[in-house]
């Protein structure tokens, strides 16, 4: 077990190596238009991907241009995603969002998003309406393909409890620590890993510990998990 003081690189590839042979290979990573990621972002907040994913493509089928949804009056917008959940609510962001990007200097502003270093596309982003470090991170990492950590509920139960980071920090403290700890080529798919590790094995109530493949590099089954 490694404490997040020593961890190195070789351990981090060997916990991807291990995650890789229990989950399979990842897709190949293919950068997103980074509106695209945005919108998709805002609806998967507090909801499942399922949920999320019919709420967008429900979107997307009424309103093909995104300069349509920000013509479109909330109550259109809510009615179109309403399978996504707390869809007033996230009408309401996505409309703001769009606006303040169909505004004169809006579309030249994401554009230069990708010349912009990691910590200025980050600001810029947490600037919108709804958009918080997690969402940010999201169009960072797999828009423009820089090494940001989106920290979701999974990854945040899992690095805590894998001892990389200490607990009861606020989310943009947690995201910083670990893209300080963690190698740039690595961060994605560990992303994508603990993530999957999460809603399968290493669940909020009763995680599978004896069917853990990181067990030995858990800190929080010392103290928490039966026996083996």
């Amino acid at each position: 077990m490694t404490s997040s003081a020593t961890m190195q690189p070789a351990a981090f590839q060997r916990i991807l190596r291990t995650l890789r042979r229990a989950y399979g290979p990842l897709p190949v990573a293919r950068p997103e238009p980074p509106l695209d990621v945005l919108i998709q972002t805002i609806l998967s907040q507090n909801t499942s991907d399922l949920n999320s994913l019919r709420a967008y493509r429900s979107l997307r089928r009424q309103f093909p241009r995104w300069s349509q949804v920000a013509a479109a009056s909330e109550a259109e917008i809510a009615s179109a995603i309403h399978s996504g959940g707390l869809a007033r609510i996230k009408a309401a962001r996505i409309r703001q969002v769009l606006q303040i990007i169909h505004a004169p200097g809006g579309r030249a502003a994401l554009r230069r998003l990708k010349k912009m270093d990691q910590a200025q596309a980050l600001s810029w982003l947490t600037s919108l309406p709804g958009v918080g470090v997690k969402t940010a991170s999201c169009v960072l990492l797999f828009a423009l393909g820089l090494p940001a950590m989106p920290v979701d509920t999974h990854v945040y139960r899992l690095v805590i409890r894998l001892g990389w980071v200490a607990p009861r920090q606020s989310v943009a403290a947690v995201t910083a620590a670990l893209e300080k700890l963690i190698p740039a080529r690595m961060i994605r798919p560990l992303h994508l890993y603990l993530i999957e590790h999460g809603r399968r094995i290493c669940r909020p109530q009763r995680p599978a510990c004896d069917q853990c493949v990181l067990r030995p590099d858990c800190v929080w089954v010392i103290h928490n998990a039966p026996s083996a």
